[in-house]
């Protein structure tokens, strides 16, 4: 085999201010961040993917990853309450918390139940009723006793939701 496989290659990303405006300015993220919002989002790295999903944080250096795809054709309200979910990924990452701790279920991990509930109470904040915060949390991957489990730890009335 006469191939060469690159094994460091960077990252394309863009600073998250430049495409995110006013976030530090909202009351959600400043409970995640406090004083040092604004130092975080003007250091805070964005990456556009071009994979069909939602949006993460990556791992390794705690930039946000973000699917093209969901950006330019997601309902709106749903990105923003996603980035107020992924800001307290970040924050969980600059703090050494591990994001994906495999002991835990995606629904019962400690760090996604502390990202949702700042999501859910941004989401009542703008006049969420239970049933479009069930809406919002249901995702494709995850099955009715999930969603259910999820929903009890949030204190949210499970209502069947209608397919995101």
């Amino acid at each position: 085999m006469k191939v060469k496989i690159p094994r460091n290659v960077k990252i394309t990303t863009h600073p998250f201010t430049k495409f995110f405006k006013d976030f530090e300015n909202v009351d959600a993220v400043k409970q995640i961040f406090g004083e040092k919002t604004k130092e975080v989002l003007s250091n805070l790295q964005v990456e556009f993917a071009g994979f069909r999903g939602y949006m993460g944080v990556s791992d390794i250096d705690g930039h946000m990853i973000i699917s093209a795809y969901y950006l330019n054709n997601g309902d709106l309200t749903d990105i923003y309450l996603d980035i107020i979910h992924e800001l307290v990924h970040v924050k969980q990452f600059m703090e050494g918390k591990e994001l994906f701790d495999d002991r835990y279920s995606y629904v019962g991990r400690p760090t996604e139940i502390e990202a949702y509930r700042h999501a859910v109470e941004e989401a009542r904040r703008l006049g969420f009723d239970d049933a479009r915060i069930c809406q919002y949390l249901k995702t494709e991957w995850m099955s009715e006793r999930e969603l259910k489990k999820l929903v009890k730890a949030l204190n949210v009335e499970y209502v069947p939701p209608d397919k995101r």
